[in-house]
């Protein structure tokens, strides 16, 4: 059974009245806006971005140093953009993956490893310590075969995985099927160490328990330039300015304030739905009692899950990119995309026929060509920035917080010292190339499904130089 290239009616039924925004973000218990920047202040560490990675700055460096003094500004609001958008999948991994890990820091996995579980361990106690809650579970990850072929595919990342210690269990299909009840479902690898939550509700949580311990923060307050004033950083905003230490840039997909750094990320829009929340009868029919994130493991998946509430969120399958890095808000809205998703949850779970949904949304994810973050000092070491999660920034962020502190402070730490923290991915050629290589890309992995995995000249070339889209 393939993927459905296009929608029909049922499809477009089910998304066709949904509210044209992310359910996370589009309920009473968001927090009220706060002030923006409107006079020149003093700090010693700046903090850009008030997605999760700025926030897990701004709370680890209190914590660290409770005199210290912080600031934190975003352009919209808490966790507007993509930590407000996201399905909420909170992963050890901080390499995007096992298999990404394996071929970009074989030699580091040992520790990437352990460092991932440390991280996963330490959100967890982070949200119990500040008093967080954001519908934490700690249920797994099942990736999911949906073609014979993808089987092997599995098998051989639970081999691995047990090579290096970590336990990922294959699920034949009987199996795979007793946890979730799927037509779709030929295979299951389980991975243990992923906390399914709701996104929104970590960062407001962060926020507050940043200010709780005296960070400034500051809301619809862009930063329009930086520059290094003596031995200090002035970051210019509409109405005021903020004269630090350190800066830690934490701007996901926005264009970088290092202008040179500008190259290395791309925005990708991806789009996601929600669902009612369903009654006792069709969420029995599903199975799932355990909960689990669910991703399938074709070259374009799908990711999905259930929320505290049962609803079901369904996100994944095209990323696309617009000309020229083309960010607007006007590409929020597709609905060619949603209804396509709506159909492919209905293949993935016929019992749902006749469910609708009451969100769709999209938004941009910061893509590099190794698919996970990356980190840059720069003005003599008074900033930096970490950028580059591709889509599974959850958990990772956490850890890109504490590293960058470590960077901007100028520690020698077991982060610091890793091939992962002191490299850069491969940065994108510039228009009309970059375009072109994305779109044939793109186009190349859809093809690769079709034949069952195999993934052609093209894709082996930019397998081969790093920049293959793999995911």
């Amino acid at each position: 059974m393939t993927w459905a290239s296009a929608p029909g009616r049922r499809a477009v039924e089910m998304v066709a009245q949904a509210a044209p925004t992310s359910y996370w973000l589009d309920r009473a218990d968001r927090p009220a806006p706060r002030p923006r920047l409107s006079e020149e202040i003093d700090a010693d560490l700046l903090v850009v971005g008030g997605g999760f990675t700025g926030l897990w700055t701004a709370v680890t460096a209190a914590e660290r140093d409770p005199g210290r003094r912080i600031v934190l500004v975003e352009r919209d609001r808490i966790a507007e953009h993509a930590s407000g958008r996201n399905g909420g999948f909170c992963s050890s991994s901080i390499t995007h993956g096992l298999g990404n890990g394996i071929d970009r820091f074989e030699d580091e996995m040992d520790t990437l490893l352990r460092l991932g579980s440390e991280t996963l361990d330490e959100i967890e106690a982070a949200l119990a310590r500040l008093g967080i809650d954001a519908d934490a579970e700690r249920t797994g990850e099942l990736d999911i075969a949906n073609a014979d072929w993808q089987v092997d595919d599995l098998q051989e990342m639970s081999s691995a995985a047990a090579f290096l210690g970590k336990e990922m269990p294959l699920l034949p299909g009987p199996q795979a099927r007793a946890r979730v009840n799927s037509p779709m479902v030929k295979a299951a690898l389980f991975d243990p160490e992923v906390i399914m939550l709701d996104p929104a509700k970590l960062a407001w949580g962060l926020a507050a328990a940043a200010e709780r311990l005296g960070v400034r923060i500051y809301e619809h307050t862009e930063v329009s330039g930086l520059r290094r004033e003596n031995d200090r950083m002035r970051a210019r905003t509409g109405f005021g300015d903020v004269v630090a230490d350190r800066v830690v840039l934490a701007t996901s997909a926005s264009p970088s304030l290092v202008r040179r750094l500008r190259p290395y990320t791309v925005p990708v829009w991806d789009y996601a739905l929600m669902t009612e929340p369903l009654d006792a009868e069709r969420r029995a029919a599903l199975g799932w009692a355990g909960r689990e994130g669910l991703a399938d493991c074709g070259p374009r998946f799908h990711y999905f899950r259930l929320t505290a509430d049962d609803r079901i969120l369904f996100g994944g399958w095209d990323a696309l990119y617009h000309y020229g890095s083309d960010d607007s808000r006007r590409h929020e809205y597709e609905p060619a995309e949603f209804a396509l998703l709506a159909e492919h949850l209905l293949q993935m779970f016929p019992q749902l026929e006749g469910v609708r949904a009451s969100h769709t949304w999209g938004g941009v994810i910061d893509t590099c060509s190794r698919f996970c973050a990356f980190w840059d000092r720069s003005h003599g070491g008074r900033v930096v920035t970490t950028v580059g999660f591709t889509g599974i920034g959850v958990g990772a962020s956490h850890f890109a917080a504490a590293t960058a502190l470590d960077l901007v402070d100028g520690l020698a730490t077991e982060r610091t010292s890793l091939k992962m923290v002191r490299s850069k991915p491969i940065p994108f050629p510039p228009e009309p190339l970059r375009w072109t290589g994305i779109t044939l890309t793109r186009h190349q992995l859809a093809r690769s499904e079709r034949r069952e995995g195999k993934r052609g000249a093209w894709l082996a070339a930019m397998d081969k130089v790093g920049l293959g889209f793999d995911s």
